[in-house]
């Protein structure tokens, strides 16, 4: 595994944070924004139309890049110099979790950082986006949360020969690879350095997961059984097929919780 983190500059930053001021875009992915910059009208900005409102961001965060540049290069130097101290453990974990050489697969994968406090991934691309407010601790802990699923899909592709087109959002495989991240991270090797891996330091999965439920049962807690006593393949035929049973209910609850940030 090779990752570099970089600086990809305003124009890549802008680009990504209107992805999520989209009219469309619920209160989860785009109120973020204006908790980490206070500084932004949010009353003004929902008043502007969409020319206006891009204008706004536009100037404001050409601004805000222009003060955190050299905060955010050197963020690069230290991310990067942090990555390759915790890479060996990152890869031993993966290559036991996933019955495979982890250290032979993703050597061209790119981390942007950004002033976006949203992260988004390319899985085909194998970049991921990350806040530049993180500290290096914080931008591995994010890393490997992104890293497990270039390799949960890159041995789901190869177990089910389908598209990856299918894996992101809102499809249900999108889903089901969120919330499996918790218990592939419960490996000491990763969960020790990722400082955001316990729940009341706000967890390395969506938050909404915690208090789904499928009648009594938490849904996390039965992802988790699976994954500690089957196969890596097994277990993604067999907790897929459960997801499938519950969609409903586990998409009701996701659709609920996005409404609120």
């Amino acid at each position: 595994m090779r990752l570099r983190y970089v600086n990809p500059g305003y124009e890549y930053m802008i680009t990504q944070i209107m992805e999520f001021q989209k009219e469309e875009i619920s209160a989860f992915w785009s109120e973020p924004l204006f908790y980490f910059y206070p500084e932004l009208n949010r009353d003004y900005v929902q008043s502007l139309s969409k020319e206006e409102k891009e204008k706004y961001f536009e100037e404001s965060f050409r601004k805000i890049y222009e003060e955190k540049q050299s905060v955010i290069d050197e963020k690069v130097v230290c991310y990067n110099k942090y990555w390759e101290k915790c890479k060996p453990q990152i890869e031993a974990a993966l290559s036991d979790a996933f019955e495979l050489d982890s250290s032979e697969i993703f050597n061209d994968m790119k981390c942007n950082i950004s002033l976006n406090p949203i992260e988004p991934r390319y899985l085909q691309d194998h970049s991921f986006d990350v806040f530049y407010l993180n500290s290096e601790k914080g931008a591995i802990g994010s890393a490997i949360h992104e890293i497990i699923h270039f390799v949960w899909f890159y041995v789901w592709n190869q177990t089910f020969a389908d598209s990856y087109e299918e894996y992101e959002t809102p499809s249900l495989k999108w889903i089901l690879s969120e919330m499996i991240v918790e218990s592939v991270m419960r490996d000491p090797r990763l969960s020790s350095i990722n400082p955001y891996f316990e729940r009341e330091q706000g967890g390395c999965i969506y938050p909404y997961f915690f208090d789904m439920k499928v009648g009594e049962q938490y849904v996390l807690d039965v992802i988790d059984e699976m994954y500690q006593n089957q196969p890596i393949r097994e277990f993604m035929k067999n907790s897929y097929a459960y997801c499938e049973e519950h969609e409903k209910e586990i998409r009701a609850h996701i659709e609920e919780a996005e409404k609120h940030f």
